[in-house]
């Protein structure tokens, strides 16, 4: 029998690794009549950390949803967990971020409606107006919020705003070309994914393809990443590259380097939205 969706919750924890961490959660979801229907683990010896991701079934509790988490409160106090439950009806809400390069938000939509990213897109915004046809197409809402030089701060809070009367819960950045002030971003820990088109630590910031041709280089790649204040610095979610050659000119690398965007960015967004990523000391951990 196929379980709702509605019926599904998934916890994320990390925390200090020592003995008893995996039978204490599985007692205390099982304690409230939760069936577990899978689990991914992960320690790191170095950090000495560990990571879990359960995905469980409601539809069997004996108590109630606010039991179940206190009991999983309660845990994650005697462990020291940081810790996260996502309710499945509880579908998060994206904001898609673009500016003029449009694959990425193109691939998105079009992804979105054949039912591959399971979320609500509430609005996608821009500094130019040229998406507008786009989210129309797609019956998203649109909001255009141009960047007047000495104005950034009064764009980024009038982008603040629409997202809170939206409801928004992630943010999208497909091909933004514009810098996020650390003081817009630390409202966003680990839910503003972007799409940098180079295969970091190579080639941070603007015009990477250019520079890429002129190195020579025989791999072009995409990264998605969690935004954080250092530009391109942030935890990376997922990476891919191709193979190019001394034949290729820039526009060749560009357009290769789209194919990858897309994907890329596409995978990040999925794994996000699923709660199969954790971000912990500069890196990921991604649940399969």
């Amino acid at each position: 029998m196929t379980t709702s969706s509605a019926d599904l919750a998934t916890l994320l924890v990390s925390c200090p690794d020592r003995k008893g961490l995996v039978a204490s959660l599985a007692q205390t979801l099982y304690g409230h009549g939760a069936n577990i229907l899978d689990a991914d683990q992960h320690t790191d010896p170095v950090a000495q950390m560990f990571f879990q991701r359960i995905r469980f079934d409601l539809s069997s509790l004996t108590t109630d949803r606010v039991a179940l988490e206190a009991g999983v409160r309660e845990v994650a106090g005697r462990f020291g967990m940081t810790w996260r439950l996502c309710w499945g009806h509880q579908r998060k809400r994206v904001a898609i971020f673009v500016s003029r390069h449009d694959h990425c938000l193109y691939d998105l939509l079009l992804r979105h409606r054949a039912g591959e990213l399971d979320c609500e897109l509430a609005l996608v915004l821009s500094n130019h107006d040229d998406a507008r046809a786009i989210a129309g197409q797609f019956g998203v809402p649109f909001h255009h919020l141009p960047i007047v030089p000495g104005d950034k701060a009064a764009q980024e809070d009038r982008a603040q705003a629409l997202l809170d009367d939206a409801g928004v819960d992630t943010i999208v950045l497909a091909r933004y070309m514009q810098v996020l002030s650390p003081a817009f971003v630390a409202r966003w820990p680990s839910r503003i994914i972007n799409i940098h088109h180079s295969f970091l630590p190579a080639f941070i910031g603007a015009d990477p393809y250019r520079r890429a041709y002129q190195r020579g280089v025989k791999l072009v790649g995409a990264t998605a990443h969690y935004i954080t204040d250092e530009l391109d610095e942030g935890p990376i979610i997922e990476q891919a590259v191709v193979r190019c050659s001394h034949r290729d000119t820039v526009e060749d690398l560009v357009r290769k380097g789209r194919d990858l965007e897309k994907v890329v960015l596409a995978a990040a967004v999925r794994w996000h939205l699923e709660d199969r990523v954790l971000a912990y000391a500069g890196k990921t951990v991604v649940f399969e």
